[in-house]
C-alpha cells in the first residue's frame, strides 16, 4: 500500500514535505498530530506515534496489516535500516506541545507553585514521550 491509499484513512493530515506527513494518531484521542509517515524511496512505509501508541494498534484502527507498509520485492532483494527515519522537524513538530507542557510547568515550579499529583503525572508522561521522540529520531539523549 503506497502512502497515497494510506492517507485517506487518517485524519489532520498535513505534508511536512516529500514523503513525510503528519497525522492524528487513530489508536489514541489525538488533540495535534502525533503520528509521522514517512514513504521511502524503495516504497516502504514508516509509520511511528510519538504519543506512544504501538504499530499493531495504528493498523488495527485503518484495517492494515505491516505487509501493506512494504512493497512487493524481489527475492534475494535486501532492504537497508533507516538510521534517522524522520527528521528532526517532523519529530519537534509531533512533540511540541508536550515540549511546550514541561517548560509552562518549570515556569511553575520556579515560581515557587506546587504541583498537584495529576501534573505531577502529565510532567512524567511528557518526559517520557520526550525521550521516547529522541529514541525514534535515533538521536543520542543520555
Amino acid at each position: 500500500m503506497s502512502l497515497d491509499r494510506m492517507l485517506p484513512l487518517l485524519e489532520g493530515v498535513k505534508r511536512r514535505g516529500q514523503g513525510r506527513w503528519l497525522a492524528l494518531c487513530p489508536a489514541h484521542n489525538d488533540r495535534s498530530p502525533s503520528l509521522a509517515l514517512r514513504e521511502l524511496d524503495d516504497g516502504r512505509v514508516l509509520v511511528h506515534c510519538f504519543a506512544g501508541c504501538d504499530i499493531h494498534s495504528i493498523l488495527s484502527r485503518l484495517a492494515i496489516t505491516f505487509d501493506d507498509l512494504y512493497p512487493s520485492r524481489e527475492l534475494g532483494h535486501r532492504l537497508t535500516r533507516e538510521k534517522r527515519p524522520f527528521p528532526a522537524t517532523d519529530i519537534l513538530h509531533a512533540i511540541a506541545f508536550e515540549v511546550l507542557f514541561v517548560a509552562v510547568t518549570a515556569s511553575s515550579i520556579l515560581a515557587g507553585e506546587p504541583l498537584n499529583a495529576a501534573d505531577r503525572e502529565r510532567l512524567a508522561l511528557a518526559v517520557c514521550r520526550i525521550h521516547a521522540a529522541l529514541d525514534a529520531g535515533g538521536l543520542n539523549h543520555e
